[in-house]
Formats: structure tokens, sequence, C-alpha cells
């Protein structure tokens, strides 16, 4: 059969304005939408893109406070800089490319360079309102989705000097989202620690900090550090670093106050430096992987016109502090050689404390190494016969070295459950793990058992996470099992094994548990799924008299053609979150340890089991 021509005209090609191709294209500009459930959804990139507006003015030395509302989803941000030049606020908001940081004189470390950030803002709003105050004077202009509604003239004011955004998130483009002020007030304290001084008000909250990263890592650390936190502050480079007991490696880095989530060659620059300043101070050919082993470190570094792998400036891709200056490498490596090298000889307890932790990491490698091997073998054999792992066909993209956003991992108990979700998800990027029943509690217990017991052995296969974070093979790792007591038990045993042994995988928020329906209202023409007796209960209403009513029991109750409502554009995720009142010692040893009456009193006094400790 011949192949139809496809006309290919002038007809065919299509220009878009500015906002038109925002709003086409979102995913361009803010990454992904999300509807408010993960710190990386669209509506969170509004506020920073706003933010590092106000922030760059903060740097610049003009204005100590910002203040932010969210109510009912309008967002309010007021700053006290120098204000938007009064003739220009119409076209530094609604023409692409247009922007002060193109003069390196007047932001020469900023954020955001490409002249992009509240345009995307502007175009993604259906309500989007600025106004600057200078000179005694004001000028306001209104937009809804991009389109200019009201533009009056200037007026003369008593306010103090800086800018006004107020905005909506439009509907159209985030569908129904919910701003989790945690997410935020998380951002926020980043913002603080990174620029000492600068008071945040937010919601009535005060975010303010006098240290900088060594408030942020002491914030961070809820486990038993081993020795004081080091604080090394240089021109425009500050570190901040300690040793946790637990595993894995802990970085929280930023560039020009902007936290880069994926690293970048600043991050990479100071895990090379670190273990080789380390090594070079106690003449010792120390294996890297050791001296690396549960650090916990915060490093800020400022950048000459910064180069990000993205619109979200999540990862840092610049070699060069400044276009044909030096190295990042040879930066970070010079201050670190000289700074913490002098700490070390001047801080005799810390050096001790550190080696001390280095040869523990030495000594349980070398245990471990003969069983790991084993334990991979047992791995790639288990995983082949028994199937435990339904893959997924995307993981990671090595020519761009980024994982894939929405790639998932569904850890599932039973075969019933396992089969619904597997016949339901997208085999592009959705997986399925089984568990043959409930996984062992591993509290207290050392990673020894990891590679000892199977089910935790082929987890952490699955996952790809025994060297490195930075191998994780799935950006979501959801938990999902029954709503009921033996399936809330379940969920904690596994939260239990990823903090006392993958502890990065929560702080870095890769952890979730599925939301599933727990009835199912219908009647001829209409169906409707709840998630609680409230929504059954509107429901019924909504649907009038005598309709059907199903109580799902289990995941496996739920039809594959029904799962994928779940699990698909529609899903509902609860991050696994860590407060700050509790380390995790305290959490494991109260929910997993050995106090049953404490245990039982705390069960007894709340009737219902909500974990709220845990998400």
């Amino acid at each position: 059969m011949a192949k139809q021509e496809v006309a290919y005209t002038e007809d065919n090609i299509r220009s878009l304005d500015w906002k038109d191709h925002i709003r086409f294209r979102p995913g361009m500009y803010i990454g992904k939408l999300g509807d408010g459930s993960t710190p990386d959804d669209g509506i969170y990139i509004l506020l920073k893109e706003v933010l590092d507006n106000c922030i760059d003015e903060y740097v610049m030395g003009y204005g100590k406070t910002i203040d932010i509302s969210i109510k009912d989803n309008t967002v309010k941000v007021r700053d006290y800089g120098r204000g938007i030049p009064l003739g220009k606020v119409v076209d530094v908001v609604s023409k692409i490319n247009t922007g002060a940081k193109y003069d390196s004189k007047a932001f020469k470390k900023s954020v955001g360079l490409n002249g992009v950030g509240t345009k995307a803002v502007n175009a993604l709003s259906s309500f989007f309102r600025v106004e600057a105050f200078r000179d005694n004077e004001s000028k306001a202009a209104e937009f809804s989705k991009g389109v200019i509604t009201q533009d009056p003239d200037r007026e003369t004011t008593s306010k103090r000097r800086g800018t006004m955004v107020s905005y909506i998130p439009d509907t159209e483009v985030f569908g129904s989202y919910q701003h989790r002020l945690n997410y935020i007030e998380k951002m926020l304290w980043n913002y603080a620690y990174l620029n000492p001084g600068l008071t945040i008000n937010f919601n009535g909250q005060k975010f303010v900090s006098e240290k900088g990263l060594f408030d942020l890592l002491e914030s961070k650390i809820s486990e038993e550090i081993r020795y004081p936190i080091i604080h090394l502050k240089g021109e425009d480079i500050e570190v901040a670093i300690t040793h946790g007991s637990g595993y894995g490696e802990d970085y929280y880095s930023f560039v020009n106050g902007q936290h880069t989530t994926q690293g970048g060659t600043h991050q990479g620059a100071f895990r090379e430096a670190v273990a080789k300043v380390i090594k070079e101070f106690y003449g010792k050919d120390y294996d890297a992987k050791d001296v690396r082993t549960s650090i916990i470190a915060a490093v800020s570094v400022k950048v000459m016109e910064p180069v990000f792998e993205s619109q979200t400036k999540t990862k840092l891709g610049s070699n060069e502090v400044e276009p044909g200056g030096k190295s990042m490498r040879a930066f970070v490596l010079d201050f670190l050689k000289t700074e913490l090298d002098n700490y070390l000889h001047k801080n005799p307890d810390t050096a001790e404390a550190l080696q001390k932790k280095i040869l523990q990491a030495e000594r349980e490698r070398k245990e471990l190494s003969g069983i790991r091997k084993l334990a991979k073998e047992r791995a790639k054999t288990a995983s082949l016969h028994n199937k435990k792992l339904r893959d997924c066909r995307v993981h990671y993209n090595n020519e761009k070295n980024e994982r894939h956003l929405e790639t998932t991992l569904f850890i599932t108990e039973g075969d019933s459950a396992s089969g619904s979700i597997t016949k339901s998800r997208d085999p592009n990027t959705q997986a399925v793990f089984s568990l043959k029943g409930k996984p062992l509690n591993c509290y207290g217990l050392t990673k020894k058992v990891v590679y000892e017991n199977e089910e935790f052995n082929l987890l952490q296969a699955a996952l790809n996470i025994e060297e490195s974070l930075e191998d994780l093979r799935y950006n979501n790792v959801v938990i999902a099992t029954d709503a009921d007591v033996d399936g809330m038990h379940i969920r904690l045993l596994l939260i239990t094994f990823f903090l006392q042994f993958f502890p990065d995988l929560v702080k870095n928020g890769h952890l979730y548990i599925l939301e599933t329906p727990l009835f199912r209202v219908r009647n001829k023409k209409e169906t409707k799924y709840c998630y609680s007796d409230q929504e059954r209960l509107a429901a019924i209403d909504a649907l009038g008299k005598n309709p059907e009513i199903t109580r799902f029991k289990g995941l496996g109750e739920i039809s594959p053609e029904e799962f994928k409502h779940f699990i698909g554009a529609d899903i509902r995720l609860n991050p696994v979150m860590i407060g700050k009142d509790q380390t995790i010692e305290e959490l494991l040893s109260f929910y997993m340890g050995k106090n049953t009456p404490d245990r039982q009193a705390f069960i007894i006094d709340n009737l219902v089991v909500e974990n709220n400790d845990f998400n």
C-alpha cells in the first residue's frame, strides 16, 4: 500500500507569541506541572521565580524584609528593594527577554539571568498583578493569562519603595492544586539560611538566620553527629560539614542562592575535594567512599553568569566560577585545602573523631565485601526466577544525565494487589515490586541484614541505591499497601527500612504513600470514588437515592480498569517527611522499638492510626 503524503505548506507553520508559547509548553519554563504534592511541582516554581527577584535585590544591598502570604491560592509577595523602574513595569512582566539582569553591572551574581521568570508566572496565572513603588510614586498593571487587563496611570504614594506581586495559578494549566505549606516553609528556610540578616514573613511566621549554612545543617540533622559542625566561609563560597551515624552521603548545594537539588559541577567538585583534603591531612590513602560515608554537608557558591541544565535551575552546568576564570574544581579545592586543613589542625578533637569515623566505615566495608558479592549474585538469579520486579522501560537518560521526572516504583504486597497495579500501570514509566508478605522489622540492625535478607536485598537492587542515591532508578518510590491494620504495619516496616539504611531517600523527597479509595459510590449515570467517610457521604448526597456503595477492603479488590484512575493523571500521593521535632532514632525507637507500654498508651489515646510523624 502506497504511503499517503502528508501536506506540509505555509499553513502548517505557526508563530506563537510569548504568553501562548509559555502556556503551550509550560514544562520548558517551570519543569513539571503537578498538583502541589511534590516540592518540584510548578506552583512552587512560580513562587520561587518571584522570590528570586526579591532575593537578588537583597543581595545587591536593597531591602532586608520580604512579606509573603498565601490564602485561598492567592499568592502575594512584597519586597522593599529599589522597585521596578516605573516606566518598565509592564515590560518586565510581559516582554520576553526583558530585564535588568542582562546588565552584569547591576546583577553580577544573580539567579535569574534569562528574563523569563515573572513572565512565566504572568502567563500561567488566571490573575496577575504587579505594582512598583519608588520616588513617592507607584505604577500597577493587571493581567489574566498573560493578557493585560488593567494599565492605570502612575499614582502618588507614601508607601515604602519596592515591588508587590500578586497572582493566582491558573487551574486550566495546573488543574486542581494545593499549596503545601511545609514545602513552602522549607523553601523559605533555605532562602533565610543563604542570606543571613534577611527576614521573611510568611502567613504570620518569621524566617531568619544568623549563622547561615551552620543553621541549615543544624536544622537538617536528625541523628547523632560524630563531631561539631565545621563551618567555613570565604569569598563567594561557604560550607558546613559533619558526619552522622547513618549510611550514605547527604548534600545540600546552592548556587547564587538557588537550591540545586540535582547537584551539579559545584557539588561534584566539593565531593572530590573534601575526600582529597582529608586524605592528605591524615597522610593516608583512604578510600574516598570511606571518607564520605555518612557525611552531611552544605555548600554554597556564587558564580558569575551561571549556566544551569534547565530553566528550573536544579543542576549547575558551569565549569568555571566566571567566564574565562578559575575552574570550579580548582576554586573549591583551593578553598578547602586552606580552610578545612587549618580547621582540622586547630581542632584536634574533631580531627580524631573524624578519623575514627573513617576507620569504622573502612572496617564495615571490608566486612560486607564478601556477603555483598554473594548477595548481588542472588539478586540477579532471584529477580529472574521470582519475577518480583515488573520493571518499566524508562529509567535514566545517560546522554542528558538526568532522570525521567515521572518514573515510579510501586512497592506492594501480595499477588492480587501487584497484579492489579501491573495490569493498570504505564509500562514506560511505572514499575512494580511485589513483596511476599510482611518484611522484617530492621530497627536496630546493621546494614548486613540488607544483604542477608532476600526481600531487602532485591529491593535495594531494584532501586539501585547501594552505592549512592545518585544512581536511584526511580524518582518516585511509592508504598502501595492496603488501608487496614496489616497494610499499615507493612507501611511502617518499609518506612523503617528506608529510614534505617537509606534515610537520604526520604530526606530528598522520593518516598510516598499511595492513596487509594475506600469506597465506590455509583448510580446508572455516574461513579464517584471516595477516600474518606466524609467523601462517601457527600457522594451519596450528590448521586441521589439508593446509590450502589462498595467498600474496598484491599487493593486486590479494585479492578485493573479502575486502578488506572488511581495511578494515572489523578494519582494521590502523600509524601513521607521527617519532622524537625524528633530525630530519626527517636521516631524509630518509639514506633519500632521495645517500648510497648508507651506505644500502647499512644494508640489508646489516639485511637486512629495516622502516622503523622512520618507523613
